[in-house]
């Protein structure tokens, strides 16, 4: 099924997404690099949540879910920030980019059997992550980091044919769709 017969880019533009491309999974690009980022810990998120390694597994296996699906709806969405510094429009961009990833959610479940959405971060929507004493209070929701499944978003914006960088004074977050 074509993604875009029942996502008009009226509507994507409606629910918050900036920019999107569809291109076939097998060009995503993985790199292990990424996930060494995660490792890191340099966003403070590793081995804290559902949605991030080590509980998303091995790059690799990550790489064979991506596969398991023919096509991905790769999407952005863009906030002003005040300057460089604005480190609180930032993190309201993340949290709204979250929203955004929620609607797109909500539309394609009437649509789709089977799809797997990838979002930026970590997840927020719990207070307290349940990762790694009790499984997921939400599964169905969850979305994981896109970065966690060791992507590199830069490459695969220009894959899609989207900008990763939108102006001076903002801030992106992309996201994936597979189907």
């Amino acid at each position: 099924m074509d993604i875009l017969s029942f996502l008009s880019p009226k509507f994507l533009h409606k629910i918050g997404i900036w920019q999107y491309g569809v291109i076939p999974t097998s060009q995503i690009p993985f790199e292990p690099s990424v996930r060494q980022l995660c490792e890191q810990n340099s966003c403070r998120c590793y081995g804290t949540t559902w949605a991030c390694p080590p509980a998303v597994l091995s790059v690799d296996h990550c790489q064979a879910q991506c596969f398991s699906y023919d096509k991905v709806l790769v999407f952005s969405a863009k906030y002003p920030l005040e300057d460089s510094f604005d480190f609180e429009g930032k993190h309201a961009g993340m949290l709204s980019f979250k929203e955004t990833c929620d609607r797109l959610d909500e539309a394609v479940r009437s649509h789709l059997t089977r799809f797997l959405l990838l979002s930026n971060e970590s997840c927020f929507r719990c207070t307290k992550c349940t990762y790694p004493d009790a499984p997921c209070r939400f599964p169905a929701l969850l979305h994981p980091a896109i970065e966690g499944y060791g992507i590199f978003v830069q490459e695969l914006a220009h894959r899609a044919k989207i900008n990763y960088i939108n102006g001076a004074n903002t801030v992106s977050f992309f996201g994936a769709l597979l189907f």
